[in-house]
């Protein structure tokens, strides 16, 4: 197994599964279009993912809340599979019905998906916020928040909002125009440019941050890795997840998304892990 950190009781991976891909959600269409995706990650290799996450080491999922990735779920835990999940919740459903459907898989935690979040603080609607992790909380479930802006989540966790951790973007869609519905409703993609820069300013909010946090976009939704060769992708990937180990807490994790059909990223990106916790 990948070295672990207690989360909330539980052995968690210090890094985990995100299912971005899973979900036909690409960063780089010109690399990899979501309609690539969404042809490969039917249920049956979504299904073959999870098996060989947990062969790679790999022992929990950040599951969005769709129907689709629930029958996975149920088919994954029906013939034996022991991954540990933490669910977002769906944007397209209603908030408190979806919350109703992930409780049932007895999750480690749900968080509050960003894209909504962000939605919700922008026009102050800071009251459903807190409503909305109370209901997670009512069913003796962690909540957490999910957010791409630092500010937000630190303005959130000193009035003390009711998150228990946060799950964190390293860059920052909510800036530079970017302000838009999530594409799980809108069902288009968002053509957005992650900028380096960004990652300082989340790292050292996470920094500030007591609680536990899950940072994703560790590879830039995928751009880092535009122009280059596939031994320049791969050291640019070490590096990656070499600075983001370096930057987080001892107690966070980290989720990377992964498109299987031609590479095997979850074995590389399993052992640049080991490599760098187990220096």
């Amino acid at each position: 197994m990948l070295p672990t950190v207690d989360f909330f009781g539980t052995k968690v991976t210090r890094m985990i599964v995100g299912d971005n891909p899973f979900h036909a959600n690409s960063y780089i269409p010109d690399i990899h279009p979501g309609a690539e995706m969404f042809e490969y990650y039917n249920e049956e290799n979504v299904l073959k993912a999870l098996d060989h996450a947990w062969e790679c080491g790999y022992n929990t999922v950040l599951a969005l809340g769709s129907d689709f990735m629930l029958e996975v779920l149920r088919k994954h835990r029906a013939k034996g599979g022991q991954m540990n999940i933490i669910f977002q919740t769906y944007p397209p459903a209603d908030f408190y019905e979806n919350v109703k459907k992930l409780v049932e898989f007895k999750p480690l935690g749900i968080y509050h998906q960003g894209t909504t979040f962000d939605e919700l603080y922008e026009n102050e609607n800071f009251d459903e916020i807190k409503k909305r992790l109370s209901f997670i909380h009512s069913f003796g479930i962690k909540a957490a928040i999910g957010t791409h802006v630092p500010e937000r989540a630190l303005h959130a966790e000193e009035e003390d909002w009711g998150a228990d951790f946060y799950v964190l973007c390293l860059h920052n869609t909510r800036i530079r125009g970017y302000g838009r519905q999530s594409s799980f409703i809108t069902g288009k993609p968002k053509e957005l440019i992650f900028y380096a820069e960004d990652r300082a300013v989340m790292f050292d909010a996470i920094q500030k941050i007591q609680k536990p946090v899950i940072a994703f976009k560790i590879f830039s939704g995928g751009q880092m890795f535009r122009g280059k060769t596939e031994e320049e992708a791969s050291l640019q990937a070490y590096h990656a997840i070499e600075e983001t180990y370096r930057n987080i807490k001892p107690s966070d994790l980290c989720a990377i998304g992964v498109f299987q059909r031609d590479k095997d990223q979850l074995k590389e990106n399993a052992e640049f892990v080991k490599q760098v916790l187990l220096k």
